[in-house]
């Protein structure tokens, strides 16, 4: 079975991959080839921060990775949060935060359209690859459902009466933004193992 690594710290997203993965990939974390820093998001586009989560695996330990990042992306804003979704109410915030503080931004708007957006880097065989997924959606203006994590318990998928918190990892992992990218990477992956 191919092993890869995926540069990421949040224990969460490494969950969902390896669910989503199982059976196909073997999906190495940051801690099993000992790297424990704090790789930085420096990038103004889910693009860039996915590149530079990648390139810096590559660059400091040598292993073919992939990177994601992750934005929700809300029409009334512009598209904010975006880039800084995990960041919005600031630096130091939590997800609670970030999610009052979205619905408070939301306050008297009708339009409560919204999509989740991911984009995955790989760097394999010298060559970068890119594969995005989205699911589009709308933020409701309270809080429902004990699974997931992040703004999944405010976002409720086109053509679904719940949230990704209500609807569970089942679920959220065969439709969700990174469930879509990642399908597109392990097919990428499969079909290169097999030449």
């Amino acid at each position: 079975m191919k092993k890869i690594v995926f540069a990421t710290n949040n224990k969460h997203k490494l969950d969902e991959i390896r669910k989503i993965t199982a059976g196909k990939i073997e999906i190495l974390s940051l801690s099993d080839i000992d790297c424990h820093d704090d790789i930085p998001e420096t990038g103004v586009t889910l693009e860039e921060n996915a590149l530079i989560k990648a390139r810096f695996v590559k660059d400091r330990y040598g292993f073919d990775c992939f990177a994601d990042d992750t934005g929700l992306e809300v029409e009334a804003l512009d598209g904010a949060p975006g880039v800084y979704s995990s960041r919005y109410a600031g630096e130091g915030c939590n997800p609670q935060d970030n999610m009052r503080k979205l619905i408070s931004e939301l306050q008297g708007k009708e339009n409560r359209n919204a999509r989740f957006r991911t984009v995955i880097a790989l760097l394999l065989n010298g060559e970068t690859h890119f594969f995005e997924g989205e699911i589009p959606g709308r933020i409701i203006d309270e809080k429902r459902g004990a699974a997931g994590f992040g703004y999944d318990p405010i976002f409720m998928p086109d053509g679904y009466d719940k949230t990704f918190a209500e609807l569970g990892d089942n679920v959220k992992n065969t439709i969700s933004h990174r469930a879509i990218a990642t399908q597109k990477l392990v097919a990428f992956l499969m079909n290169n193992a097999s030449r």
